[in-house]
């Protein structure tokens, strides 16, 4: 069990204390409920933007990272299409230093046309170097448009196309900012070798009289049933062929998510799955192949993706890899298989809760969702999950209407 406090300021802000006295670290975790989903459709890329801009100094504190490193500290961010995530690790006598600087610069940053430029020309060298001259760097982003006709999942955290940053205003950043990095639509988690009392002092004090800003209600495009297959081919200098098929799945608040999540597992859950031990190991079709989920808010997608042995027909992989798919639809996982993937997501769920910053990490994330005693029920939702669901599910979400193929061949094949 992860115990934990929690408590709302008179801003909205929602604060979570998780208590450790057996380590002499504590974590300040900050999320903000806006992730690339939220953008405009011709304006995307700003949530991932302001991960960098965060960092490009507050209106009181000019340079983020010295009073920091001053007090031992490290920090990071990251960004989804659901979320931005800001954390920082320090020891717990300088816990306060972390409230000053994530409470300043969610006051305001030091918006300038300097800090812009200088972040904008970051992320567009980011586009560059791994979603543009890198082998595969467009397979996500194709995936994604073959996939969502209507859902701004349609497009990357990094944006829908460069030309989104780089015509990037400052009015637009600053809109943009005032409009979702407000206490409203935050969650900030406190966890390490702190005591409630104390944090609820410092969250007072340093994020009390912060602005609330407006509640932001998502309105977002439900994506339509998919009634036909889609499929696309690419050609590009990359070095062998590949394979990839993406399905409409659940919202991540959805019972049947834990059995899709399973099911990929036993897909792909390790050396010993059944992809990998038959189209890897015994047919020798595929040089590696995997199977995933983005684990999405809204409704996701899983994806399998495997790149093709030299001299193997694109057509010979499919119909092999097809081939499997079919066994899960027709006959039942055995019980034993299925346990041994319990077991692995049960070890992984134990390892993760180990690490202070993931505890922290996930204890915002599921207030976010709208309920933190997940954090503690999560392995119970995997449990319950029986053969049968994952019979039934894989009749379902591996349903040829359901399908996206993206063929990526290799321009000197």
């Amino acid at each position: 069990m992860i115990h934990f406090n929690r408590f709302t300021l008179s801003n909205g802000l929602r604060v979570i204390v998780h208590e450790d006295h057996t380590t002499p670290m504590a974590v300040l975790n900050v999320m903000y409920d806006v992730g690339a989903r939220d953008e405009d459709p011709n304006k995307t890329g700003f949530a991932h933007l302001f991960e960098h801009l965060m960092f490009g100094g507050s209106v009181n504190i000019p340079d983020y990272d010295e009073p920091l490193q001053m007090a031992g500290g490290e920090n990071n961010a990251y960004t989804t299409n659901d979320f931005t995530n800001y954390y920082i690790q320090l020891p717990a006598e300088n816990i306060e230093t972390a409230f000053w600087l994530e409470s300043d610069r969610m006051l305001s940053l030091a918006f300038s046309e300097k800090s812009l430029e200088v972040q904008r020309k970051v992320v567009c060298e980011e586009f560059k170097e791994h979603y543009i001259n890198k082998p595969y760097g467009d397979v996500q982003s194709k995936i994604r448009s073959l996939a969502y006709s209507t859902h701004p999942y349609k497009w990357m955290t990094i944006g829908k196309e460069l030309s989104h940053i780089e015509n990037a205003k400052l009015q637009d950043v600053k809109d943009f900012f005032f409009k979702h990095y407000r206490p409203l639509n935050a969650v900030v988690c406190v966890a390490g070798n702190v005591t409630t009392a104390q944090v609820q002092l410092l969250a007072e004090k340093w994020f009390g009289d912060i602005p609330a800003g407006e509640k932001y209600n998502r309105n977002l495009p439900t994506e339509p049933a998919q009634t036909a297959p889609h499929t696309l081919e690419i050609k590009a200098k990359v070095p062998l062929d590949a394979l990839y098929k993406a399905y409409h799945i659940y919202p991540r608040l959805d019972p049947r998510y834990y059995i899709v999540d399973l099911m990929s597992d036993v897909l792909s859950g390790g050396s010993s799955a059944r992809l990998h031990q038959v189209l890897v190991k015994e047919k020798k079709l595929f040089s590696s192949i995997d199977a995933y989920h983005y684990g999405s808010n809204d409704a996701g997608l899983l994806i399998i993706e495997g790149k093709l042995l030299k001299g193997v027909k694109m057509e010979d992989a499919e119909k092999a890899l097809e081939e499997e798919i079919e066994k899960l639809r027709t006959e039942k996982v055995p019980e034993r298989e299925l346990e041994k993937v319990k077991n692995r997501v049960e070890s992984m769920l134990a390892f993760e809760d180990m690490s202070l910053m993931s505890r922290a990490n996930n204890l915002a994330f599921y207030e976010l969702l709208g309920n933190v005693d997940m954090m503690n029920v999560e392995f119970e939702n995997y449990a319950r999950v029986s053969v049968d669901d994952i019979h039934k599910e894989a009749n379902i979400v591996f349903q040829p209407n359901n399908t996206n193929t993206l063929y990526y061949y290799a321009e000197n094949n």
